[in-house]
């Protein structure tokens, strides 16, 4: 009895592993692509996200934290222009997103080019805490 318990926790607890580990995962092959981004603690879940080239993929972003977070995603030249940038606030541009304490935005993006895109948090600090993932366009 106990070993079925055990067995059954263990099971449970690699489910909920799972889970949280391919939240990323793209969504039926003929619906539309989404993926949801948690941030907590300063940090992105998952930091990849894979999607297709020249195909829209909608990005849920829930700010779990009690500080604004903004999510930028881009080559190179985008982060550099950020990092070296005055802009507050971001909400017209789908791949600009910012994300207030404790709330949850959406956007869709979508990248022509198969490629790795970073997406950084740019507020002073976080990108040197490890605010950083990568969306990898296939």
């Amino acid at each position: 009895m106990i070993t079925r318990l055990v067995s059954l926790a263990l099971l449970a607890g690699v489910l909920a592993l799972t889970a949280v580990g391919f939240s990323y995962a793209l969504t039926g092959d003929d619906g539309p692509r989404s993926a949801t981004i948690v941030i907590r603690f300063s940090h992105f879940n998952p930091g990849l996200v894979e999607a297709r080239a020249g195909e829209p993929i909608t990005i849920t972003l829930r700010n779990d934290d009690p500080i604004d977070h903004e999510w930028i995603v881009g080559k190179p030249d985008v982060h550099q222009r950020h990092r070296t940038g005055t802009e507050h606030y971001h909400g017209s541009i789908p791949t600009e997103v910012t994300v207030p304490a404790l709330s949850e935005r959406v956007t869709t993006v979508e990248f022509d080019q198969p490629g790795d895109y970073q997406y950084i948090c740019h507020l002073p600090g976080h990108e040197e805490y490890g605010m950083v993932g990568v969306l990898r366009v296939r």
